[in-house]
């Protein structure tokens, strides 16, 4: 399975675990698909009443879209499909509390997730970076759910500095993208204490604080991602030239700020 979901019945809280750890838990159209399916299916079981979103392996939380998933798209512009729009439990209407758990690499894609989770606990070896630009791809979506998140100013750099420069832990945490920092290994348990907390408050009102503090900018989030399909139709470039770019990747040549 892409995804594992474990859920303590005692305590109230299921932790759905991406599992792709050979491929840097790289989300597939598989992983996507049972995505769906657990964020939907959780809505519905009273017994879960937080969720705490983590990755397998000490190496990376989420490195975005599996290069090799092939996305059949509609030959307009104007219909692209994004495979990760519906990624998030938001997208889903959960409106239990989602806290990440993030150690290693979070980058991409994985800003769909962590954009609609309540709250990120970080080990201190996680490191956040968007890669799009370096290979010639807007970072359209990715940047929307970052600049509801973070100073305006974080967020360009973040989006625009590509492979070429990570964001630290440490900095995450000042900049209020993460609310904690932890020893690497300690991130889970600290996200799941956490989870136990809220769990085990009155369920009608964390579900009502949760829907309040998302009601906040759903609307903003709504209208950029009107406009994200334009962006990046106009702005990508072909898929031949952008492999061109991955091909000639130089892993390790990176800053970490």
């Amino acid at each position: 399975m892409s995804v594992l979901v474990d859920r303590d019945k005692e305590t109230g809280v299921a932790v759905v675990t991406l599992n792709r750890p050979e491929r840097l838990n790289a989300v597939d159209l598989e992983m996507v698909d049972q995505l769906l399916s657990i964020w939907r299916e959780l809505r519905f079981d009273d017994t879960v009443r937080a969720v705490v979103l983590t990755g397998a392996g000490e190496r990376a939380f989420c490195t975005g879209i599996d290069r090799s998933a092939e996305v059949p798209q509609p030959p307009s512009p104007y219909s692209t499909d994004d495979p990760l729009i519906a990624l998030g439990p938001k997208a889903n209407d959960l409106w239990k509390p989602v806290i990440a758990a993030v150690r290693g690499m979070a980058c991409g894609g994985a800003f769909y997730l962590l954009g609609e989770a309540e709250f990120v606990i970080a080990a201190e070896d996680a490191t956040f970076f968007d890669p799009h630009t370096t290979y010639g791809m807007v970072s359209a979506y990715e940047s929307m759910y970052l600049a509801l998140r973070i100073p305006h100013g974080e967020a360009a750099r973040l989006a625009l500095m590509g492979t070429a420069e990570r964001m630290s832990a440490r900095r995450a945490y000042e900049i209020g993208f993460a609310s904690e920092v932890t020893v690497s290994g300690e991130e889970l348990g600290v996200a799941t204490r956490c989870a136990e907390t809220i769990a085990s408050f009155p369920t009608e009102a964390v579900q009502g604080t949760v829907r309040s503090l998302w009601a906040a900018k759903e609307p903003t989030l709504a209208a950029a991602h009107a406009r994200a399909p334009g962006f990046v139709a106009l702005g990508n470039l072909p898929a031949a030239r952008q492999a061109e770019l991955f091909a000639a990747r130089r892993p390790g040549e990176f800053r970490i700020r």
